[in-house]
């Protein structure tokens, strides 16, 4: 195997790739679709695997099309940042250290911008 092959990319950047393709389209998307406008780079096999992880999370809806699905998002970007978000925090079993330490590494902008949120309810 390749150098290439045997490097393993970062948790979520295949998920991120092919969610920008969609993002981008105009319509919904095949997974040859997808993998034409990633460059190729990614076997449609893996393409299809993504897509249906995607679909199982809830980020992705499908409909049929031909023999296969073509596939739309339901989230935009910030919304998949946020169910990042959560996923990491479910991670740990002390939720309270975790959030402690996230906002304690918190510019003072971000800070402002968290308290305006809580303080508002807004979703």
């Amino acid at each position: 195997m390749t150098e290439a092959k045997d490097e393993r990319r970062p948790a979520g950047e295949l998920e991120a790739t092919v969610m920008a393709a969609l993002w981008a389209a105009d319509a919904p998307q095949t997974p040859g679709q997808v993998q034409l406008s990633l460059g190729g780079g990614l076997a449609r096999t893996t393409v299809t695997t993504i897509l249906s992880r995607l679909h199982d999370k809830g980020v992705v809806e499908r409909r049929r099309q031909g023999r296969g699905y073509a596939y739309f998002p339901v989230q935009d970007a910030h919304d998949l940042t946020a169910r990042r978000m959560h996923t990491e925090l479910d991670r740990d079993s002390d939720r309270h250290t975790v959030l402690a330490r996230f906002v304690a590494q918190l510019s003072e902008e971000d800070e402002r911008v968290l308290r305006d949120v809580l303080e508002s309810g807004e979703q």
